[in-house]
């Protein structure tokens, strides 16, 4: 299985040219390394599904599209069932069940990372005084981030079974760790 960062940096950044969708990817992917390193899981392979569970939004943007088509390029390249049915499993409409830690965790943070992005880009100090109450706070903004579903934000944490703030804290704290590579900071 292809499941070396580099050849994922490689996949996604043939498919994705979007600047924004990059570090979207990036922001995933230090999430999934924080809680693969929480769960004692391989953080590689966690890292790899963080950085590809988009690539192929910019080219097949359209439901089922994404994320059928990238399944299937991703088949193609080697990545294992588990990868794919991870990444298939966090666009709730595909109806994948998310039975392994790994797809719970991907989409526990999915949402999450695109939410502290948008909080973080706003403040002077962007992401590195960030914390949980400003987080919550944004999330009772309705009109702040709109696109975000909040109802998947709060289901992917019950769903992966780790307290809210918990959860919150410790994306926050795994985005932090690639501020730079992110442009938080």
């Amino acid at each position: 299985m292809p499941d070396t960062r580099t050849k994922a940096l490689d996949l996604l950044f043939e498919y994705t040219k979007s600047d924004a969708l990059r570090k979207h990817a990036l922001a995933v992917e230090a999430a999934m390394r924080g809680y693969a390193r929480k769960f004692g899981e391989d953080e590689e392979i966690w890292g790899v599904v963080g950085l590809l569970h988009d690539f192929d939004y910019e080219r097949y943007p359209q439901f089922p599209d994404h994320p059928t088509k990238g399944s299937e390029i991703l088949r193609e390249q080697g990545y294992s069932a588990e990868v794919r049915t991870a990444i298939l499993g966090h666009v709730p409409d595909m109806k994948v069940p998310r039975e392994s830690r790994m797809a719970k965790t991907l989409f526990a943070c999915d949402e999450l990372c695109g939410f502290i992005t948008a909080a973080a880009v706003i403040r002077p100090n962007k992401i590195s005084d960030l914390g949980v109450s400003s987080v919550k706070k944004k999330l009772k903004d309705k009109a702040f981030a709109r696109a975000v579903s909040r109802d998947d934000i709060m289901h992917g944490a019950e769903e992966l079974g780790v307290p809210f703030d918990e959860h919150v804290q410790l994306v926050i704290d795994s985005m932090k760790g690639a501020a730079t590579e992110l442009g938080l900071v």
